[in-house]
């Protein structure tokens, strides 16, 4: 996500480093690659000059604090007005009304239907929503069928009426039954063209006026770059939605829409999809894709992921274990699975501030477990249990039975010594000593 604008904003700021001051000439320098990689990245020429004459006039005169350096300052100021750009402060859903009403619009393609589940299954865990999706796509062949598997991979009811081809009329039925079953949340799938056209804008129109939603939503595919501000623009003067959902922020993408959809229809983004697990939903925080465009990493994210896959109880086990060194791997394993649910890897790295940057050639592979798992699952209990009786012919048979080589098996068992170490230190007054080993090791 924005790596070549991240490389490029990185090189632009490079130009200040060495100067003791910022001046019209060098801010001019730096600025003229500012906006070059903003136009790069498919945001429209004038909000992009406008980005850096705001940035250039805030810059200008400044004096450079005593913990700053031109460089350092000018980034902060980029950073201030990313956020700005961007909708500045983090807007929520309004989950209000018996039952709350979602209203989900978009083209076709742009991962609407998708989408729609992942919101289910995001308000159902993360609110304790009673959730109904509805299909209203009444148009496009399997619409229907592809949002009831998506119902059923994350056990949210899903309402349809086949034969029903007047998705008002579905709209409006789906709500009285929300109503009768004891569902407080409906999220409303509604059909999408390939293109903007009369008929579907009618259709959407109407649908919005015979429901009310408390919050209408519009998905774009944000690999479509300007196109997708366009499109957004065309259904807000119809829809006057709420919020922007931009979905494929996990592929390569320019980023184009994220910094300007909201300069150019004044509605805020809402949600990020990144990914295609239904679990790959973020709310869109302004000032942490700033941090993360700027290569400063997104530590705040990182740890709320943890804190979500944090299991209280199964730490007080795992310290105990620790404790009488009973670790093994059947416990590594489970610390695994627990890592794999915060999302995937490249995004977790890209969390961290600095390893985006120097990770970026690097293929991060989500199988990358997929190795460690199956030479434990390879293990007998005992083996896993007592990590200290597999000698060279066990480790013959667990490479055999993994499809790894024993060289991979021996440094897993290495690796495994030696966080076992670490976190026995850890835990005791370890603190201390690993200071003393570190400084030992410099």
């Amino acid at each position: 996500m924005f790596n070549n604008l991240s490389d490029k904003l990185d090189k632009a700021f490079h130009v200040l480093k060495g100067h003791g001051k910022i001046t019209e000439v060098n801010v001019a320098e730096t600025l003229k690659e500012v906006r070059r990689a903003l136009i790069n990245a498919d945001v429209n020429f004038k909000i992009a000059k406008d980005f850096t004459t705001r940035v250039k006039e805030k810059a200008i005169g400044q004096d450079v604090l005593t913990t700053l350096n031109p460089g350092q300052l000018l980034v902060k100021i980029v950073k201030d007005e990313l956020v700005d750009l961007m909708g500045g402060e983090t807007v929520g859903l309004n989950l209000s009304g018996n039952p709350t009403v979602i209203l989900m619009s978009g083209l076709q393609g742009s991962g609407k239907t998708t989408f729609s589940g992942k919101l289910a299954n995001f308000l159902k865990s993360k609110k304790s929503k009673e959730v109904l999706l509805v299909g209203c796509d009444v148009y496009r062949p399997a619409a229907i069928n592809q949002l009831q598997v998506v119902g059923e991979q994350i056990g949210v009811e899903v309402y349809a009426e086949v034969e029903n081809k007047n998705p008002v009329e579905i709209s409006e039925n789906a709500i009285k039954y929300a109503k009768a079953n004891g569902k407080n949340l409906v999220i409303i799938d509604t059909a999408g063209r390939l293109a903007v056209d009369e008929e579907m804008m009618t259709e959407i129109s109407n649908i919005h006026k015979a429901v009310q939603p408390q919050e209408t939503l519009f998905v774009v595919d944000s690999m479509t770059g300007q196109d997708a501000v366009n499109t957004a623009k065309a259904f807000n003067d119809v829809l006057n939605f709420d919020g922007v959902i931009l979905t494929k922020l996990d592929g390569d993408t320019r980023g184009g829409a994220a910094l300007t959809i909201k300069s150019v229809v004044n509605k805020p983004i809402k949600f990020i999809g990144t990914g295609e697990k239904m679990d790959a939903i973020d709310v869109f925080h302004p000032d942490r894709m700033a941090d993360r465009i700027l290569g400063m990493g997104d530590v705040i994210s990182l740890v709320e992921r943890a804190q979500e896959q944090y299991d209280e109880e199964e730490a007080r086990k795992i310290h105990k274990k620790i404790a009488k060194n009973q670790f093994g791997f059947d416990d590594f394993l489970s610390q695994i699975q627990q890592i794999k649910k915060m999302g995937n890897m490249k995004d977790l790295m890209g969390m961290i501030p600095g390893a985006g940057k120097a990770l970026k050639d690097v293929d991060i592979d989500d199988d990358a477990f997929k190795g460690i798992e199956a030479i434990i699952h390879s293990m007998t209990p005992g083996e896993r249990t007592e990590p200290k009786t597999i000698n060279a012919s066990r480790k013959k048979r667990i490479a055999k039975g993994s499809g790894t080589s024993i060289q991979e098996v021996n440094q897993l068992m290495k690796q495994f010594t030696q966080m076992s170490k670490m976190m026995k230190m850890m835990q005791g007054g370890g603190g201390r000593k690993m200071m003393q080993m570190m400084k030992g090791m410099q």
